[in-house]
């Protein structure tokens, strides 16, 4: 097992913070005049970033003042490459090898008309063996009264319950887990309850079966969620109609504040970074829940696969405090 591992250095307040990324993807992104089928493409620059759930946490927590251990696996040319810029942002890190190839995905900015075209590829096949190392390597480092944060995709090979098995590990450790996923692998982890679920509209939809059109109907699923024990945060996303958090004290609502949207890629997840940090360091949910919104909205400002930057998601949350007060 490989393990680069440095001493957290948040401060003595901040509990911390263990995320886990299953199935990361190099994102390679770039732009178009336009996209047509059956012809060459010409395109710009490209950019490649260490992409997936989880490790998109920990890059959003350290970009804001914090520090997450980030437990993740890779494999192949693309692996090596996923590292080495993993490396250069010094995150810490433990990682599992695999022998398949890190997956990568593809964002295609199309300038004519400023739509988005995201590929997103499935992954490689992670053997028993890999995916028992990998929750084996995450037991041994779940912070006791810490977070744990597993977040995105599962690779095939892993079982839809993987999720549920981060959860059970982290309850053994009075560390509350964090889920971010969608289909059978969000359910497992839902019966097996967590601290705080962030799903989309789509993905609560689903696990509901329902399309959750109306403020009642989103508000109503992420509450019930809340008062059987599934979640004791529910942080549902809402995209350009802001976000709701329910939870045992009630129902929050935010509005997104007004950007200049570029890309929407990595916003989900710096929801939950800055998020989780904020309630590590000892805030309140209200004050967690803003953070969330502010870090969304202030990536949504970059281009392509870039995460927000400080200076933006602390002028956003002040602004998102003015509409609270």
């Amino acid at each position: 097992m490989e393990a680069s591992r440095k001493t957290q250095t948040t401060g003595m307040s901040t509990r911390p913070i263990l995320t886990l990324t299953v199935n990361p993807a190099l994102d390679v992104s770039t732009s178009t005049e336009r996209v047509v089928s059956e012809h060459k493409l010409r395109c710009g620059a490209s950019r490649l970033d260490p992409g997936g759930g989880g490790m998109n946490v920990a890059r959003v927590v350290q970009r804001l003042g914090g520090q997450a251990l980030a437990v993740y696996t890779a494999g192949g040319p693309t692996g090596e490459a996923y590292r080495r810029l993993i490396e250069a942002e010094h995150i810490p890190t433990l990682v599992v090898p695999i022998s398949g190839s890190t997956r990568e995905d593809f964002t295609v900015d199309e300038t004519t008309t400023g739509k988005q075209f995201r590929f997103v590829l499935e992954g490689p096949e992670l053997g028993e063996a890999e995916w028992r190392a990998c929750l084996a390597l995450v037991e041994a480092a779940i912070p006791v009264n810490g977070f744990v944060v597993a977040s995105g995709s599962l690779p095939p090979g892993v079982p839809d319950d993987f999720y549920a098995r981060v959860a059970r590990l982290a309850h053994q450790r009075d560390a509350r887990c964090i889920v971010d996923a969608s289909g059978d692998a969000l359910a497992e982890a839902l019966a097996e309850g967590v601290y705080l679920v962030k799903p989309s509209r789509r993905e609560l939809g689903e696990y509901a079966g329902a399309t959750l059109e109306s403020e009642e109907s989103q508000v109503d699923v992420a509450s019930t969620l809340v008062g059987r024990g599934a979640a004791e945060l529910v942080a549902l996303t809402l995209g350009g109609a802001g976000a709701v958090l329910a939870s045992a004290a009630g129902v929050m609502r935010l509005p997104v504040p007004r950007v200049q949207v570029q890309s929407t890629v990595g916003a989900g997840d710096s929801f939950l970074g800055a998020f989780v940090l904020r309630i590590a360091q000892g805030h309140p949910v209200e004050a967690a829940f803003r953070a969330g919104v502010a870090a969304g909205s202030a990536t949504a400002m970059t281009p392509a696969t870039e995460l927000c930057r400080r200076a933006d998601v602390e002028r956003l949350e002040a602004e998102l405090e003015g509409l609270m007060a």
